[in-house]
């Protein structure tokens, strides 16, 4: 391993470097879901189904999970400036072909390079961002990305609905292709100057193929599965079974491998371990929660996607104006309490939530969205300072890379298991009140008189309707119930870590 080198480089303007890497980063982060809400419209202009539709998210999701951990070897083979300019210059690329698809089997062959592309970048950007600061800056480095990476998910789908209305579906991936450039240009201006070792890593092309298959077959299950009601499907089944013989293959060979593409040996230190695990279930159930409260908005309280939009939207008002003081003072305390002081937060919003009715108003849904973000302030930032506090300086863009990959994959796991679960329990409560609704039952019989006013089958849908709401509104309690009792005991698993947690970072980045 090369040694970084001992005088650190400092680009001649900070400033305008890290906005050329917070530009980056908040296009490759706003791509993830600027695209949702344009699915119908992409679908009927393409000639395509709504299920063929959905295969634009997974490949980009699929590609992308396989490239992050690929960070660490390809800041090895290459360096870290010149991976983030071509991961930058070919997100562009791969963004101006996605707009000019002729059909959706190019736009999602387009997707899936996207998202392979976009992989490195987060990863490297944190790790290029740790560098041209002084230690004692870095905290409000961190807090900046943090900050772009809390915007960038809130600002897609609004910002997609816009351009597709305004405009036409095609622009919202064209609009990267200014940004990125401008980006890569200033980055390179800023940053060619900066000494990089690199070296001929070997190729391990066992694991390589291991992770392609294990990780790719693993997103397509958490993505299909509930379209293709699980485990009933065959489908399902067999690409469950090759994920996990995969998946074992990639761990006990890259365990045992002297030079691992990824390297799984990370969580060797104690604070990284520590630190991704409370990262990444914190984030599965913060993500659960983006999932959950905008179908809830737009399915059982009639929002369209836009006041969706803007009810959901407040989660990010206090993070904007917090993070750079946070990031600021954010070392004077213990960071433990800090983020113990996130998930408390967050946990209570939550069982807030879990007392929310269908005649719930808008002020009460904005304003725990609003509270919520006090938490999301308090979350990132100090938790992503204790995961890298303890690992080497040429370790920090492989611990990120294999870090956001995880915290990727449980994103994925916890969106597909709350759709599961919020739908399961609603047919389970469904069941349990139409136990109560009979032919017979006086109550019933006049509630079918009321509503039908004479029309008994109009009166029998309107019951339905509403024993359908309320069923899903109980189990939307119940899963806010869980969620709350999730964060709170990841207060235990923050609490495994050990001071002290300053970031550390090569001064010349060289690996």
């Amino acid at each position: 391993m090369a040694t970084p080198n001992p005088i650190p480089f400092r680009p001649a303007n900070p400033g305008l470097t890290t906005l050329g890497l917070s530009l980056a980063v908040f296009m490759q982060v706003l791509d993830t879901t600027i695209a949702n809400v344009s699915l119908p419209t992409i679908a009927g202009n393409l000639g395509a189904s709504a299920d063929q539709a959905t295969w634009v998210i997974t490949s980009f999701a699929v590609s992308n999970a396989i490239a992050l951990p690929l960070t660490g070897w390809l800041t090895r083979r290459y360096g870290e400036v010149k991976l983030f300019m071509a991961a930058t210059l070919l997100f562009c690329l791969a963004s101006f072909l996605c707009g000019i698809a002729p059909s959706m089997t190019m736009l999602i062959v387009f997707r899936a390079l996207q998202g392979a592309v976009a992989g490195p970048m987060y990863p490297v950007t944190q790790s290029l961002l740790l560098s041209i600061y002084p230690p004692e800056k870095r905290p409000q480095a961190l807090a900046l990305l943090v900050m772009v990476t809390i915007v960038a998910p809130i600002a897609g789908p609004i910002l997609g609905g816009w351009i597709t209305d305004s405009y036409s579906w095609p622009w919202i991936f064209f609009v990267n292709v200014p940004v990125g450039i401008f980006a890569a240009l200033v980055v390179y201006a800023q940053m060619r100057g900066r000494s990089e070792q690199t070296f001929r890593p070997k190729m391990d092309y066992v694991g390589l193929a291991a992770l392609i298959v294990g990780v790719g077959a693993l997103q397509i299950v958490l993505d299909k599965g509930n379209d293709e009601d699980w485990f009933q499907s065959n489908f399902i089944i067999v690409t469950a079974i090759v994920s996990a013989i995969s998946l074992a293959i990639f761990l006990i060979w890259e365990l045992t491998d002297r030079e691992p593409i990824v390297n799984l040996r990370l969580f060797r230190h104690r604070n990284f371990a520590a630190g991704t695990l409370a990262v990444t279930l914190g984030y599965a159930a913060f993500f659960s929660i983006n999932v959950l409260v905008p179908q809830w908005l737009q399915r059982y309280l009639g929002y369209t996607a836009t006041w969706a939009g803007f009810a959901a939207a407040p989660i990010g008002l206090l993070p904007i104006l917090l993070t750079p003081f946070i990031g600021r003072y954010v070392n004077r305390f213990d960071l433990r309490f800090v983020a113990s002081l996130a998930f408390l937060i967050m946990g209570m919003t939550s069982f807030i939530r879990s007392g929310f009715y269908l005649e719930v108003d808008f002020h009460n849904v904005a304003m725990a969205q609003f509270i919520q973000g006090l938490g999301v302030a308090f979350f990132f930032m100090p938790l992503t300072q204790i995961m890298l506090s303890d690992l080497k300086p040429n370790e920090i863009a492989a611990g990120t890379g294999l870090a956001t990959f995880v915290r990727t994959l449980g994103a994925s796991f916890s969106a597909s298991i709350t759709n599961f679960m919020w739908q399961h329990r609603a047919i389970v409560h469904h069941a349990q009140l139409a136990e109560h609704l009979t032919p017979f039952d006086s109550d019933t019989q006049q509630a079918v008189a009321t509503l039908g006013r004479g029309n008994d089958p109009v009166a029998y849908r309107i019951l339905e309707r509403m024993l359908d709401s309320q069923s899903y509104q109980i189990s939307f309690n119940e899963l806010f119930h869980l969620l709350g009792f999730l964060f709170l005991s990841l207060i235990v698993v923050i609490w495994l870590a050990r001071p002290p947690f300053s970031a550390k970072s090569g001064g010349a980045g060289a690996h």
